[in-house]
C-alpha cells in the first residue's frame, strides 16, 4: 500500500486508496499518456490530491472553502507536487463555471452527495466533466453503517428513525444531512451515464472497533486493516459500512 497517510487515517482511506491507485493505473494503461488529468471535487485540503498528484498525475480540486484551499496549496508545496496541484474555489453544482466539462480522466466525488442541494445534479456534473471512458471515483455515507452504530451505542429509537428517515439521518442532531444505499448510489450513478464496475464497502468495522485497541495492541492496526480489505468487495457488509465506493466507467 503506498498511501502516505498513517496510521490511524490510513483506516478511512486505504481502501478507497487502493482501489482508486488501481485505477489510475488502468486509466494511465487505457490511454497511453504518462500522466492523467483528475478532478477532485470537493477534495478540502488533499487528502487524495497530494498522494494522486506525488503518483505524478496533474490534480484540480474544487472546493468551496478558502481554508481547505489555502491547506491543499501548503500541503503541494511541502509534498514537492504544488506544480501538480490546482486549486479552485467552487463546488460541485456550479462546476461548469470553473473548470471545463469533458476535460477530465478520472473525477473523484468524495464526501459531496451528502451535502449537495440535489445529489442527482451533482453526480451528473461530475460524470459531464469526464472524457469518453473516464473513471468515476464516488464515496459517500452509507445509512447501514449510521443505523448500526447508533444502535450499538444504545440509541435505539434514533436508529429506527434512521431506518425510515427519506434522507437516513436519525434525527435533528445528525451532523450528515443525507446517507444511501447502495442501490441508490450505483442507481444514480447509472442514469448518469456510467457503467458501476465495482462497489466497496468502507470502515466496515474501523468506526466500531475502540481506538485504545487499535492504538495500543501490537500488530492490530494492519490485522484492522487487511480485514478491512478483505471484506470491501463482498456484498454482505455493504450494508453496514460507515460509507460506500462505487467505481465507474463513463460510457462512451
Amino acid at each position: 500500500m503506498s498511501d502516505p497517510q498513517r496510521p490511524r487515517a490510513s483506516l478511512r482511506t486505504a481502501v478507497v486508496w487502493d482501489v482508486l491507485e488501481d485505477a489510475l493505473d488502468r486509466r494511465v494503461k487505457a490511454t497511453g499518456k504518462d500522466s492523467l488529468d483528475v478532478l477532485d471535487t470537493g477534495g478540502g485540503s488533499g487528502n487524495f490530491a497530494v498522494p494522486v498528484a506525488r503518483l505524478g498525475h496533474r490534480v484540480t480540486v474544487v472546493d468551496p472553502s478558502p481554508n481547505a484551499l489555502f491547506a491543499l496549496e501548503r500541503r503541494a508545496g511541502e509534498a514537492g507536487v504544488a506544480d501538480r496541484v490546482r486549486g479552485v474555489q467552487g463546488d460541485v453544482h456550479g462546476l461548469f463555471d470553473v473548470v471545463e466539462r469533458g476535460g477530465y480522466d478520472v473525477v473523484l466525488c468524495h464526501g459531496v452527495l451528502e451535502y449537495v442541494d440535489d445529489p442527482v445534479e451533482g453526480i451528473s456534473n461530475a460524470v459531464e466533466a469526464l472524457r469518453p471512458a473516464g473513471a468515476l471515483s464516488l464515496l459517500a455515507a452509507g445509512l447501514g453503517g449510521a443505523v448500526l452504530a447508533r444502535a450499538l451505542a444504545g440509541h435505539f429509537t434514533e436508529a429506527r428513525h434512521a431506518l425510515s428517515d427519506p434522507a437516513g439521518r436519525w434525527g435533528e442532531g445528525d451532523p450528515v444531512p443525507r446517507r444511501f444505499t447502495v442501490e441508490q448510489l450505483t442507481e444514480v450513478v447509472e442514469a448518469a451515464g456510467v457503467d458501476v464496475g465495482a462497489v466497496h464497502g468502507v470502515r466496515v468495522f474501523a468506526d466500531l472497533v475502540p481506538g485504545v485497541l487499535v492504538d495500543t495492541e501490537p500488530g492490530a492496526l494492519d490485522a484492522l486493516l487487511r480485514l478491512e480489505a478483505a471484506a470491501a468487495e463482498l456484498p454482505a457488509f455493504h450494508s453496514v459500512a460507515t460509507q460506500l465506493h462505487v467505481l465507474g466507467e463513463k460510457r462512451g
